[in-house]
């Protein structure tokens, strides 16, 4: 028997006691996440998760926002920083560092010699420590955060959702979704830990939060 003949085998059994008559919209599963996630501080767990994947993450009120984002690029030593276009004014620090907008676009070789890129998010996920961006204003072009070596993410707790099926009901499906977790790691044939190879080795999130 072929591979495909047990495959079709075991969907026939699968399905032997279901009325043929029944469409598959018949009969549908409930699915309500805000009611499976009731009672979860999304906003301390989307940190710990988050820090679990290496992120270096902290929670700040709105009047400290800029100037943690100005610490993480200190933290660095970042010298230019990649504006992508709708970044907030007000959440750009201060520095010896220089501005790279990106409105002509920047060239690949611009951003591969930038130190960092800062952005917002669309939405963040609690139980992954996920922040996701769809290309929006204050995000940018998905090159913008593949280059740069450190990413800084502003994320306000209202963006914060309990899970994924939570946060697909808020995004656009048209969009281009990019989803991290975590700085850009891989690892080698001897399961050795890299990072930096498929985007920036550094990720801080600046959590602001709500008023």
């Amino acid at each position: 028997m072929s591979g495909r003949d047990t495959v079709l085998r075991d969907i026939r059994s699968a399905l032997a006691d279901v009325p043929g008559a029944e469409a598959p919209d018949d009969d549908p599963v409930p699915h309500d996440p805000r009611s499976q996630q009731a009672g979860l501080d999304v906003v301390e767990l989307f940190i710990e998760r988050a820090a679990d994947y290496r992120a270096t993450v902290v929670r700040v009120p709105p009047s400290d926002a800029v100037a943690a984002v100005g610490r993480a690029l200190a933290r660095t030593g970042a010298r230019s920083v990649v504006l992508p276009p709708g970044f907030p004014d007000d959440l750009v620090p201060e520095g010896p560092w220089s501005r790279l907008e990106d409105v002509l676009p920047l060239t690949v070789r611009q951003l591969d010699a930038a130190d960092a890129v800062l952005t917002t998010v669309a939405a963040a996920i609690a139980l992954t420590g996920t922040v996701v961006l769809d290309s929006g204003p204050g995000q940018g072009r998905r090159a913008l955060t593949l280059l740069p070596d450190q990413h800084v993410c502003v994320v306000r707790a209202s963006q914060i959702t309990a899970d994924v099926p939570e946060v697909l009901n808020l995004l656009h499906p048209r969009r281009p979704l990019t989803l991290i977790s975590g700085p850009s790691a891989t690892s080698d044939i001897e399961l050795e830990r890299v990072e930096g190879v498929h985007g920036p080795r550094t990720l801080d999130i600046v959590v602001i939060a709500d008023e």
